[in-house]
């Protein structure tokens, strides 16, 4: 799929709460993190202490085009640092660590910021470092637990498919549940009079073709072929389709041609002919 589903034409959404990445171990996830961000319409990020510096050409890489939550992205010091301004935070974690905090999943976590939003508090998904996750006294700087329903003997992700679950469930959050696109509007539903026509339209042809090999049967054969077509559901246009497919198989390779053969003849002796009086209309006027 080119462009794997990206439209620049599309205005980009923006927003979301906080995702804080506390002492990333690699740029590559960092530029992983980034992407799975911009999928689900999160734009802000924080980045503490990143173990390769910053800014990290890895990242940019990995981002695959999401560029501008790189070039916006904060620096900070500590995890401290980066909650400043934060009303409410979600620390992530696959380890039980024994606080009287809340611990819930990423779809209610997800609700509780929209209205925290919506309410006009700062809100932070905060999530570990690849190898250790975040260290106890960290998460004991947020307010509730995010953690997800994971293998308990394999319980550890890589730190961008956190970050796109939590993000895949604040999109459905803001979105209520929408998705970009669905089916083109069908052709009209066929009305009886066109579905009997193509009823006896192949049964027709299937007559001719010696389909019907037993005369006793042949009548609950029909039946069954007409309730197949019958539960489909059929549109217009999806019986012109059929219409031009029995035609085909009646017709065979050497019938068609023969049709198209006569029909370029036609369209060629109506060309002919549009010239000629064409010209005569000239010289009279002349």
């Amino acid at each position: 799929m080119p462009g794997s589903g990206t439209d620049s034409t599309k205005p980009w959404t923006a927003g979301g709460p906080l995702i804080i990445l506390v002492e990333p171990q690699l740029g590559d996830n960092i530029g992983s993190a980034a992407r799975a961000m911009g999928n689900f319409g999160l734009s802000r990020l924080r980045i503490v202490n990143p173990r390769q510096g910053w800014p990290n050409d890895r990242a940019r890489t990995f981002a695959a085009g999401a560029d501008r939550i790189l070039d916006e992205a904060q620096l900070f010091p500590d995890l401290r640092a980066a909650l400043h301004d934060v009303k409410f935070a979600f620390a992530t974690t696959a380890r039980e660590r024994g606080m009287a905090k809340r611990v819930i999943g990423a779809d209610e976590a997800a609700a509780e910021a929209h209205s925290r939003m919506a309410a006009g508090e700062e809100v932070a998904l905060v999530f570990g470092r690849e190898r250790t996750g975040l260290y106890t006294e960290e998460v004991s700087l947020c307010d509730a637990i995010l953690t997800l329903p994971v293998n308990p003997a394999f319980a550890s992700l890589n730190l961008a498919t956190c970050v796109a679950v939590a993000g895949y469930e604040w999109s459905k959050a803001e979105s209520g549940g929408a998705l970009p696109f669905a089916p083109p509007d069908r052709s009209p539903l066929a009305d009886k009079g066109d579905l009997f026509a193509f009823f006896d339209h192949l049964e027709t042809a299937l007559q001719t073709s010696g389909f019907f090999r037993s005369p006793e049967k042949a009548p609950s054969t029909i039946r069954n072929l007409r309730n197949i077509f019958h539960r489909l559901g059929l549109t217009r246009q999806d019986l012109a389709t059929l219409h031009g497919a029995v035609t085909a198989l009646e017709e065979g390779r050497e019938g068609r041609e023969a049709r198209k053969a006569e029909n370029n003849a036609r369209a060629a002796a109506r060309k002919t002919g549009g010239g000629s009086v064409g010209s005569g209309e000239g010289g009279d006027a002349g």
